[in-house]
């Protein structure tokens, strides 16, 4: 790998990582509904293996948080704090 491949890899393990805690301050909130936090969960769980590429496990995120955004009930708050988690995800290429 040259250097640039290296720094690349680097910077979407640090994006990753923000959008995981992004999601892990959702979790830990006292007013966020159970059913998104159980959901969000399990998400970071698949994040965090390692046996997928970092870009694989964003992509798959980005796909379930796009699920759990729909949900009517979700507080306003938490729904923006997601599409910021997204954000971050989005910006995470091989």
């Amino acid at each position: 790998m040259n250097g640039t491949m290296v720094e690349k890899k680097n910077q979407n393990t640090e994006t990753l990582n923000t959008a995981i805690k992004t999601l892990e301050e959702i979790v830990v909130n006292p007013s966020t509904p159970k059913n998104i936090k159980k959901n969000l969960s399990d998400l970071l769980t698949e994040l965090k293996k390692p046996e997928y590429s970092v870009s694989v496990r964003a992509a798959n995120a980005i796909s379930i948080l796009d699920e759990i955004t729909q949900d009517p009930n979700m507080p306003s708050y938490v729904r923006v704090t997601l599409w910021q988690a997204v954000s971050a995800l989005e910006r995470i290429r091989e």
